[in-house]
C-alpha cells in the first residue's frame, strides 16, 4: 500500500552475540521469556502492541503478535544483539528495530525525620522495558518512544462487558488526509467476547492488515504494529447517533500512522460496500501491449528481463513490491509457496523490488533478506526506488500506477493480460480468500491458452 493513497503502504539472521554491562544486564536478561505488552507514544496517543519472548537455541527470540479476523500472525524476530545496557531487536524483514533497556527508577527512602535519611537507590525492573522504535530507512531521523511490561497477551480492555454487536458488519468508509482529497475504504469489523473487536480496512491500494482492540459506549480503539508501520484507529458514534444501548449506524474518528500521519475517517454500515475493481485501476498506455525492461538481479552480476530464455513460452507473474511494504510481505507469503507448488505447470514469477535506497549495494541486501525469510524460489530484481514516479520511469508502458504491491500477468507470448492493484492479505478474512481465488483463476486461464 502506498502512503498518501492511504497512510500505508521474523528477522531470520544469525543472532549477534550478547554482551554484559556492569549491572549484569544482557539481551537474555532484559528479554525474559513470556508474554509482553508494549505501548508506542505517537502523536499524543498510546498505541498498544503485543509480543512474546521465547528462548530458542539458548538465545532470546521475539515474536510480534497481531490479532485479526483470521486469527493471529506471529512475526519472528531473532536478530537480537546487546551493547551496554540496551538490547536491539531487528524487526522481521524491515529495516527497523526496537532498542530497549530495563526501566530503572529511583526509590527514595522517606524516614521519620530528616536525620539519618537513607540514600536514594536505583531499582531495575526486569519486568519493565523502555526505549524507542527506530526506522533506519526513513528519510529523516525516526524514533518513537516506547514502554513495555511483562504480562498477559491481551490489549487494554475497557471496563464495559455488556454484550453488543453494534460494530459487527461491513462499513462503507471515507478517509480524508489533511489538506488533501478523500479516498474510499471498506471496513470489516467483528465483535468477540467482552467488547473485543477485530477487523481491518481495505482501500484501493491495499489493506491495513490485522487490527484489534475494544469498544466502550459507542467508541472503539483498534491498532496494529508489524515493525514497519504503527496504526491506530479511534472511532465513535457521532453525537445523537447512539440509541437503544449500542444501536448505531455511523462512525467517525481519527487514524494515526506513526510519528506524523493523520487522517479523519467516517463510516456507515453497508453490507453492499465495495471498492472499485482492482483489475481496472492500473493499465497499459494506448498502443502498448507488453513491458520492456532489464533490471539487475539481486544475485550480483546477473540481470532479469521478461524476454530471457527462462520465461519464453511461459505464463509470467510480475510482482511489483518492496521489502519495506507489509502488504507486499503478505503477498510474498502467499506467492513463495504457491510458486514452489506450481512452477512445474509452466509458470514463472519475477519480483521487481523498489527499495528505499537507490544504491544497489543497499537495496539488494534488503531484497535478499526478504528472499531468505520467505524462502522465495523465484527471481528478484532491483528495479528502482520506493515511489510511484520511479515505477513510472522504469516501466513507462504503465498508466496510473497506484500501489505496492501491484501484480501483472503476462501470457505465454509475453503480452500483458491483466494488472491487479494492491493485495487483500490474510487479515481481511473472506476478502483474502477471494483474492487468492481470483489470482488462481487468472493464471489457470492463461495456462490453458
Amino acid at each position: 500500500m502506498l502512503l498518501g493513497a492511504g497512510l500505508l503502504a521474523g528477522c531470520n539472521s544469525t543472532p549477534s552475540s550478547t554482551t554484559t554491562d556492569a549491572a549484569g544486564t544482557s539481551a537474555a536478561a532484559l528479554l525474559t521469556p513470556g508474554p509482553w505488552r508494549g505501548e508506542l507514544a505517537i502523536q499524543g496517543q498510546q498505541l498498544p502492541f503485543l509480543f512474546e519472548v521465547k528462548t530458542e537455541g539458548g538465545k532470546p527470540v521475539v515474536y510480534l503478535i497481531n490479532k485479526g479476523l483470521n486469527g493471529e500472525e506471529r512475526l519472528r524476530c531473532d536478530e537480537i544483539s546487546a551493547a551496554g545496557d540496551s538490547a536491539t531487536i531487528k524487526l522481521h524483514v524491515f529495516d527497523a528495530a526496537l532498542v530497549v533497556r530495563a526501566d530503572t527508577t529511583r526509590d527514595i527512602a522517606v524516614p521519620d525525620s530528616a536525620v539519618g535519611a537513607a540514600p536514594a537507590q536505583s531499582t531495575v525492573h526486569k519486568s519493565k522495558l523502555k526505549g524507542v522504535w527506530v526506522k533506519y530507512d526513513a528519510k529523516t531521523p525516526y524514533r518513537v518512544p516506547l514502554v513495555a511490561e511483562k504480562g498477559e497477551l491481551l490489549l487494554p480492555r475497557y471496563d464495559e462487558e455488556q454484550p453488543s454487536t453494534a460494530f459487527d458488519g461491513t462499513w462503507k468508509a471515507t478517509f480524508t488526509e489533511e489538506q488533501k482529497a478523500s479516498y474510499p475504504a471498506v471496513g470489516i469489523l467483528k465483535e468477540l467476547d467482552k467488547g473485543e473487536i477485530r477487523g481491518t480496512f481495505l482501500t484501493t491500494t491495499g489493506d491495513y492488515r490485522y487490527l484489534s482492540g475494544y469498544r466502550e459506549n459507542g467508541r472503539i480503539k483498534l491498532s496494529t504494529f508489524d515493525g514497519s508501520h504503527a496504526f491506530l484507529f479511534v472511532g465513535q458514534a457521532p453525537e445523537g447517533r447512539l440509541h437503544n444501548s449500542y444501536t448505531l449506524g455511523t462512525l467517525k474518528g481519527d487514524f494515526y500512522a506513526g510519528k506524523s500521519g493523520h487522517e479523519i475517517w467516517t463510516a456507515t454500515l453497508d453490507p453492499k460496500a465495495k471498492l472499485p475493481d482492482a483489475d481496472t485501476l492500473t493499465y497499459l498506455k494506448k498502443g502498448e501491449s507488453r513491458l520492456n525492461f532489464k533490471f539487475p538481479s539481486v544475485a550480483e552480476g546477473g540481470s532479469i528481463s521478461p524476454t530471457d530464455a527462462k520465461y519464453r513460452g511461459k505464463v509470467v507473474v510480475l510482482q511489483v513490491l518492496g521489502s519495506w511494504c507489509p502488504n507486499c510481505m503478505d503477498e510474498t507469503a502467499f506467492l513463495a509457496p504457491w510458486y514452489a507448488k506450481n512452477k512445474a505447470r509452466g509458470v514463472e514469477v519475477i519480483g521487481l523490488g523498489y527499495e528505499r535506497s537507490s544504491e544497489y549495494d543497499k537495496a539488494a541486501p534488503r531484497l535478499r533478506k526478504l528472499k531468505e525469510r520467505f524462502d522465495i524460489g523465484y527471481d528478484l530484481a532491483v528495479a528502482g526506488v520506493a515511489n510511484k514516479d520511479s515505477v513510472a520511469r522504469s516501466l513507462p508502458q504503465l498508466a496510473k500506477f497506484l500501489a505496492f504491491p501491484t501484480t501483472i500477468f503476462l501470457d505465454k507470448k509475453g503480452a500483458v493480460r491483466s494488472i491487479h492493484t494492491g493485495f487483500a492479505g490474510p487479515g481481511t478474512g473472506k476478502y483474502y480468500e477471494e483474492e487468492i481465488a481470483g489470482f488462481n483463476r487468472t493464471v489457470d486461464k492463461l495456462l490453458k491458452e
